[in-house]
């Protein structure tokens, strides 16, 4: 067995929380596809009309979530079902169980002769990091039965985190929180950019926001700061909050809702600038600018702190503040920028590189997790 060829002759499953679109977690999902091209796929809910065909291509396994009313688009509403749907995949036949978890995925139950490794993104932040911001924006009702239900959670994913034989952390910051909530150490390796796509293109001078429209981003945040600067920002995105900024956005905020993979590139290219005002555990946004070699202003906390180079790639505000935010904003139009230095820092973050670093992890979790088996059966 090498790191070439151990791969071949496994019997595999991927685990995924739910497939009901293609963001960061489902990009690298396909990468776990490119190297286990055998691999079954294990979910709570698959919308297949809002996946990539690579993933269509494989054997895909879905909870019975799935056929319960509304199942695929309220899957969110199933919640306290969610362990219980997780454990009825029966995976006792895999070689190796690879987890792609920033739910409930890891919590799948194999047998003891299995490796399970989980890629993880973050622990569910609405149980742990983010568990009071979480329940701030519920109603008086919805915060109370929260607490007790929240509780229950927390035990199982503590429990499901156990079961696990090899983490793999997204970023050092989330490997901080493996440590703090599971107990557990992780392997790092930073989720890729899919370097080849971005094109570096001329300024048109507006700054750009991408990402969901849900109070932890903190889009409201960039669309005050620039009714107080003036300067156009281009929102995309969707979800909770898009009415509300509708009724605070100034004339010289554009708010684009969704938009198709061909516009959003587009819209990177020929940014001034990316505006990440919001806590990350990592984040794929601010890779995709500085591929098309676009500067980001970024709020100095989680993943961004790992990704942007700051007076390199870009700059950092260290409070969640209009006035803070505006600063950030006049003081990198007083720099020059290296825009195809920005860009080849992000070509460090390639998919090939993450293909390579995550097979030899991989395998090294997989050797191991067969010396530790003979040494139980001596």
């Amino acid at each position: 067995m090498t790191p070439e060829n151990w791969r071949t002759e496994l019997k595999v499953a991927i685990t995924h929380y739910w497939l009901v679109g293609m963001r960061g977690g489902e990009n690298a999902l396909e990468i776990f596809c490119d190297l286990f091209p055998q691999a079954d796929i294990y979910t709570l809910v698959c919308d297949r009309t809002a996946i990539s065909e690579k993933l269509r291509k494989h054997d895909i396994c879905t909870s019975f979530i799935q056929k319960m009313p509304w199942g695929v688009k309220k899957y969110q509403q199933y919640l306290p079902l969610h362990p219980i749907a997780i454990e009825q995949f029966d995976l006792n036949d895999y070689d190796f169980v690879l987890s792609s978890e920033s739910g409930s995925s890891k919590g799948v139950i194999t047998s003891p002769e299995t490796c399970h490794v989980c890629y993880c993104h973050t622990p569910m932040r609405y149980l742990w990091n983010m568990y009071h911001e979480y329940k701030k924006n519920l109603g008086p009702l919805k915060s109370a039965a929260w607490m007790f239900l929240s509780n229950y959670l927390r035990l199982w994913d503590y429990s499901g985190s156990q079961r696990i034989d090899y983490f793999i952390a997204n970023s050092n910051n989330v490997r901080k929180r493996i440590r703090r909530y599971y107990g557990r150490d992780a392997y790092v390796l930073h989720c890729p950019v899919d370097f080849q796509r971005f094109r570096p293109k001329a300024s048109e001078g507006y700054y750009l926001f991408v990402g969901q429209l849900v109070p932890y981003k903190k889009a409201d945040l960039a669309v005050r700061a620039f009714n107080a600067l003036g300067r156009e920002l281009i929102v995309v995105g969707d979800g909770e909050q898009l009415p509300y900024l509708r009724k605070i956005a100034g004339e010289n905020v554009k708010l684009l809702g969704r938009q198709s993979r061909e516009s959003l590139l587009e819209l990177y290219s020929r940014c001034e600038a990316l505006i990440f005002p919001g806590e990350e555990d990592w984040g794929i946004v601010p890779l995709e600018a500085m591929a098309c070699g676009k500067p980001v202003i970024a709020l100095a906390r989680g993943g961004a702190l790992e990704s942007v180079v700051a007076g390199h790639t870009g700059l950092f505000f260290n409070d969640t503040t209009v006035s803070c935010l505006v600063d950030a904003v006049r003081q990198y139009e007083n720099m020059a920028w290296d825009r195809e230095a920005i860009r080849n820092h992000a070509g460090t973050f390639d998919i090939p590189v993450f293909r390579e670093e995550l097979n030899e992890i991989l395998f090294t979790c997989y050797r191991n997790h067969l010396k530790r088996l003979h040494r139980q059966s001596t």
